[in-house]
């Protein structure tokens, strides 16, 4: 927990490397600037771009942002200039945005349950990957894309998902004996036929890929069925407190060397980084509005950016910045926070170690927030933010 002290406000410029938002040399300095009624939202360039390189030029398939992630526009148009062309989408929404804001873009409509409109849509502004894991849902999609013999489909196949921290698993993926049929029935329909799997999201083991990309692999041996192409999804960890994952290197390995040692390695390759590629690049500034011994009543909560700190217990590197006043203590203590929504399902147990003398006015930052915290926010009570900016 590191503690800031206050200082003088400082100037505001467009940041050179987000377009359309104010920039400032420090959280600190932002704060003071903006004078925000609500959360403030913090971009960081260098981090952005130190992991977009990352997937880009270490990773040896192609690089799908999952724009469920982080959807901010300055964010997109960042990762655009830093070479990302391909983006893994969930809803009709997400394909309508990116494609007004990218015509270039290569979408790929990677939700395994879409509704018929969202398919339609998909496919008539240019989508031509889909995946699935049920007869159903491949049905639907052959049938509103009318048939198209063009399709990029993929199969959703249900994974071990026991190294992640917030498993993903029941709700979607075929299992590996249902698999050879539908992909065998795919088939029918496709120009190339792939698979895809999630191993879970916040994965902090790379062999959790070894163990699924080999299983692909016996699976695709036993039935005999062949395909083009393998996305791996998500899951690429990043550094909380408490949790401490191998170095993405490792994870990159680790794929390579098992595709390689299965005979997959001639495949199209894919994978869809999502909190990976943009948590560090971010984080949100909340203030304290009232104190109540080990309490503190925030102006953002798990209605907002903080849902992830509050129903799933996530931690988050802590900072905090005084404005007026004493000095903020070294020494820390445990608190309970409350979002500022009616709902007293608004609250995060923690416990959150922070500065003993936290009073009203003060500011809790909560890094490596790039990734859930903008995408999550609701218009609950209407608190929300709408302000964010560029940390330089």
């Amino acid at each position: 927990m590191q503690v800031f002290k206050k200082s003088n406000k400082g100037a505001v410029s467009l940041s050179n490397s987000f377009e359309g938002i104010a920039s400032y040399a420090s959280e600190q300095q932002a704060i003071i600037a903006e004078h925000c009624n609500d959360a403030l939202h913090m971009l960081y360039a260098d981090k952005l771009a130190e992991k977009a390189s990352l997937f880009l030029s270490k990773f040896s398939g192609d690089c799908l942002y999952a724009v469920k992630a982080n959807p901010h526009p300055s964010l997109l148009k960042y990762l655009w200039k830093m070479g990302v062309r391909k983006f893994e989408m969930a809803s009709l929404r997400e394909i309508e945005f990116i494609s007004e804001l990218f015509p270039g873009a290569e979408m790929y409509f990677m939700h395994p349950v879409k509704s018929r409109q969202a398919i339609r849509f998909a496919f008539e502004h240019g989508v031509r990957a889909f995946a699935y894991d049920s007869l159903d849902e491949l049905r639907k999609i052959e049938e509103e894309t009318n048939f198209s013999k063009d399709l990029n489909l993929f199969l959703r196949i249900c994974v071990d998902q026991s190294s992640s921290a917030h498993p993903l698993s029941g709700k979607f993926g075929a299992s590996f004996q249902e698999a050879p049929l539908l992909l065998q029935r795919a088939q029918q329909s496709s120009q190339t036929l792939g698979v895809t799997f999630h191993v879970g999201s916040q994965c902090l083991e790379p062999k959790a890929y070894v163990t699924a990309i080999k299983q692909v692999a016996e699976m695709l041996k036993q039935s005999g069925c062949q395909i083009d192409a393998l996305d791996i999804g998500g899951g690429f960890p990043v550094s909380y407190p408490g949790m401490t994952p191998p170095p993405l290197a490792d994870y990159f390995n680790s794929i390579h060397g098992a595709l390689k040692d299965t005979g997959l390695d001639e495949l199209q390759l894919m994978c869809e980084p999502g909190r990976a590629l943009v948590a560090e690049a971010g984080s949100v500034a909340v203030r304290v509005e009232m104190r109540k011994g080990q309490m503190l009543y925030l102006n953002d909560g798990t209605y907002g950016a903080l849902f992830d700190a509050g129903v799933s217990g996530w931690p988050y590197p802590l900072e905090t910045v005084r404005v007026e006043g004493d000095e903020l203590l070294t020494s820390l203590s445990p608190f309970k926070l409350y979002g500022p929504t009616c709902d007293s399902l608004d609250a995060m147990e923690g416990p959150f170690m922070l500065p003993e003398n936290i009073a009203e006015g003060d500011w809790i930052v909560f890094h490596h927030l790039g990734a859930y915290g903008y995408a999550m926010q609701t218009r609950f009570n209407g608190f929300y933010s709408q302000t964010t900016v560029a940390i330089n």
